[in-house]
């Protein structure tokens, strides 16, 4: 993978991730966890479905409006945790999170996500790369409370 510090790359995957949406559709299934995310501060206002099987992301979409980041963000995220276990996907919030907040993150465990590395810069988009991952995470916390 080429390095994610040329800003003309970030930006061309944020746009790919916008303007191409990888797993945003809505599923009509009652095996997947919904959650509805929305934002006072933004368009955003997204469902996160996800179906777990033997402790297994088996799949993971998204549907909704939102806005750039918001979306390319939570592409992003369904990508890299389909198919993980629920303990390797809170790793890979975890690492996400921590980047945001600008701590110390493993960068390949991460992926394309890096490419939203900068967005402590602007504080009001840090929701927006957020939100998905968010709704990610209240459905393996509610997981793990059953």
């Amino acid at each position: 993978m080429p390095s994610l510090n040329d800003p003309s790359l970030m930006r061309e995957i944020i746009m790919d991730h916008y303007e191409y949406p990888r797993n945003k559709r809505k599923v009509n299934d009652d095996r997947y966890i919904t959650i509805h995310m929305d934002s006072a501060s933004c368009i955003d206002d997204i469902y996160v479905q996800v179906l777990i099987e033997n402790g297994i992301i088996k799949d993971i979409c998204f549907d909704g409006v939102a806005c750039t980041i918001s979306t390319a963000s939570t592409s992003i995220m369904t990508e890299l945790v389909k198919n993980k276990t629920i303990n390797e996907a809170e790793k890979i919030i975890e690492n996400y999170e921590n980047m945001i907040f600008e701590k110390a993150y493993d960068e390949n465990l991460l992926e394309e996500a890096v490419v939203f590395k900068n967005t402590h810069k602007q504080a009001s988009r840090i929701k927006c790369a957020t939100i998905g991952w968010n709704g990610l995470k209240q459905v393996l916390e509610e997981i793990e409370k059953k």
